[in-house]
């Protein structure tokens, strides 16, 4: 063992497993912030037999990860992403990054507007991520005629000229790109899924995120606390139409972390002018479907449940950041943005970067 394991330490993925983690959901222990440190360093430098990382992958999920575990893959993961943090003092918006496959992807329509009340937004995402490798965050773009594949620094200046930057994850994040064909094959999502999410490329220090139960917010927040590398002044979360930072009609919750301190409440989407179903959402062609909408949206040329859902969203950006200090104001802004042409200016400067 000695030899195998000196540039590492002493816990391959395999005794990990063996003497750890591997023993089923209700017997398995949680690994140290060391342990798990250790393990992303060998999954990033390839040193597992596919078979044990898949396995491993496998016993973290039925297990279920800790705070403690996920900062731990998640600092090892920051260690090797590519950085650029513009001049503008963005919220960082970390959807899930295997996408949508009903709903339309309105973060794009409403990170435009919010950027043109004031707010600068970043979004970021990969390319048919596993395992859904369904419509996210670049594929609007795409529809859209904006550039997408990035190197970090143009997202950066994409930021600054626009208001709305695209970080591109292959180029910010290569270390968990390279992981693909890897996580295509497992065939189910593994905290890779959760911690790509969190690499916040453009180094904001407000993170606007989603979750399906409010547990997974808490563990979120817990997670940047306890990690090295993350220094969040705040954090919004709220729960998410198929996981996506598109928040859901009807009654939800919300996550609110700031400087430390937790809290969680209920709202009515109805009070803010979403007063429909999520169904009233669906799209045929996510992607181009979507593109659509957000060109129509900041035109103002709609005034239905899509202007609707886009303008809340928007007013949660503006609110993440503290540019509003309620949604109520937050939902004024956006829609003045819209009626004034400010929110049709960001998407042509897009389109020209």
């Amino acid at each position: 063992m000695a030899n195998a394991t000196q540039e590492f330490g002493e816990w391959p993925l395999k005794r990990l497993m063996t003497e750890v983690c591997g023993s089923g959901h209700k017997s398995a222990d949680d690994l140290t912030s060391d342990q798990a440190r250790e393990a992303m360093q060998r999954i990033f430098a390839g040193e597992p037999d596919p078979t044990t990382l898949g396995a491993f992958w496998l016993a973290n999920r039925w297990k279920r990860n800790n705070p403690e575990e996920l900062a731990a893959y998640t600092d090892e993961m920051c260690a090797r992403v590519e950085y650029a943090e513009p001049d503008a003092d963005p919220v960082d918006c970390g959807a899930n990054y295997d996408g949508k496959g009903r709903t339309a992807v309105l973060g794009v329509a409403a990170g435009v507007v919010a950027a043109a009340a004031g707010t600068p937004v970043v979004t970021h995402s990969g390319d048919r991520v596993p395992t859904q490798k369904q419509d996210a965050y670049k594929h609007v773009l795409d529809e859209l005629g904006v550039r997408t594949e990035l190197q970090p620094q143009e997202s950066a200046d994409m930021v600054d000229e626009t208001g709305f930057g695209f970080y591109y994850q292959p180029a910010f994040n290569p270390a968990v790109h390279d992981l693909f064909d890897r996580r295509d094959q497992m065939g189910v999502r593994t905290f890779v899924n959760t911690i790509e999410t969190l690499a916040n490329p453009a180094n904001a220090d407000v993170h606007l995120g989603s979750f399906y139960h409010l547990a997974f917010a808490k563990k979120v927040t817990d997670t940047f606390e306890a990690s090295d590398h993350h220094d969040l002044r705040r954090v919004i979360m709220f729960q998410g139409m198929e996981g996506y930072d598109d928040i859901r009609p009807g009654y939800t919750k919300v996550a609110e972390w700031t400087d430390g301190e937790f809290d969680d409440y209920e709202i009515e989407t109805p009070n803010y002018g979403m007063d429909f179903d999520a169904e009233d959402l669906e799209v045929d062609d996510v992607a181009a479907d979507s593109a659509r909408i957000t060109k129509e949206v900041v035109a103002g040329d709609r005034d239905d449940e899509f202007a609707d859902a886009v303008a809340v969203n928007a007013a949660f950006r503006i609110f993440a950041r503290e540019d509003a200090d309620d949604l109520e104001t937050g939902l004024e802004m956006a829609r003045d943005a819209i009626a004034d042409g400010s929110a049709e200016a960001v998407l042509d400067d897009l389109r020209a970067f």
